[in-house]
């Protein structure tokens, strides 16, 4: 069967999500820890955290990519992210750069999602 102009959008929205997220904030916490300790200070996060944030981080990607765990890793990335807001909002991070970044990529995140998935279009229909 082939995929509509719809899925296919999702996929690219689902591919750009997972690629920024292991440029910007994966790879980083695994293979540069000493720039990301030193902006996780400023958060008021402790360095020794770093690498237990990536892994939690990584997993809840891996379960957004397979298709079958693809909405428990969106439920786990939005709590992922949901705690990156309220770090950034707790340390009084500017508004719509910092701290607000976490919904826009939640929202490409699970735009991405009910693009892709008729399932997810059946629970959270948009009425014409």
């Amino acid at each position: 069967m082939k995929a509509s102009p719809m899925v296919w959008t999702g996929r690219v929205l689902t591919g750009l999500f997972a690629l920024f997220m292991l440029g910007a904030s994966i790879y980083p916490k695994f293979f540069m820890p000493d720039v990301v300790a030193a902006n996780m200070g400023r958060s008021g996060w402790t360095p020794d955290k770093t690498l237990l944030l990536g892994i939690i981080e990584l997993t809840c990607l891996v379960l957004y990519l397979i298709p079958r765990t693809a909405v428990l890793g969106a439920v786990l990335m939005t709590g992922y992210l949901g705690g990156a807001l309220a770090t950034n909002l707790r340390v009084d991070n500017p508004l719509f750069g910092f701290t607000l970044f976490s919904v826009y990529l939640g929202l490409i995140m699970w735009g991405g999602l009910w693009l892709r998935d008729a399932r997810v279009r059946a629970v959270f229909p948009i009425l014409r």
